[in-house]
């Protein structure tokens, strides 16, 4: 597997994953809009030629936030998940990035799991954040610099 940044030619692959991913999903010209932007990080885990899955997180200054992480179906529970984000924090942290925020799903535990085996920890709810079905999100922070000052 790669992870590499993501290309035109990958966002109607990763427009199909986010259909099956999220039952309000981004379009394709969302994710368009993210390819070469400043502050945006839009990145592609690619297996066999296929992409199968993609991660979007953005910075400003000394904090980001991962927006979005998604892996095909077929290839859940394969490491690729795990892969994109490894690969988002070291580049958040190449960027002077020191804490890096994001909300989940109360019920996804298998990204909650993901998400506290690389030393997240939840610091807030957003009551009713999720729609369809409507479900409160968990905000999980990490800091990327082990306390220390960049």
């Amino acid at each position: 597997m790669k992870v590499r940044p993501a290309d035109w030619a990958d966002v109607e692959s990763v427009a199909a994953i986010e259909g099956q991913s999220f039952s309000n999903p981004w379009r394709a010209e969302d994710f368009r809009a993210l390819l070469g932007r400043w502050g945006a990080l839009f990145l592609v885990a690619e297996e066999r030629g296929e992409v199968a899955g993609y991660a979007v997180a953005w910075w400003v200054l000394e904090e980001g936030e991962l927006a979005n992480i998604a892996v095909r179906e077929q290839d859940r529970g394969k490491g690729v998940g795990a892969a994109l984000l490894d690969r988002v924090l070291a580049e958040l942290l190449a960027r002077g990035v020191q804490r890096v925020y994001l909300e989940v799903r109360v019920s996804n535990e298998p990204a909650i799991r993901l998400y506290r085996s690389r030393g997240f920890t939840r610091v807030g709810v957003r009551r009713g954040y999720y729609q369809n079905p409507t479900e409160d999100g968990w905000v999980f922070s990490l800091d990327l610099t082990g306390g220390k000052q960049l």
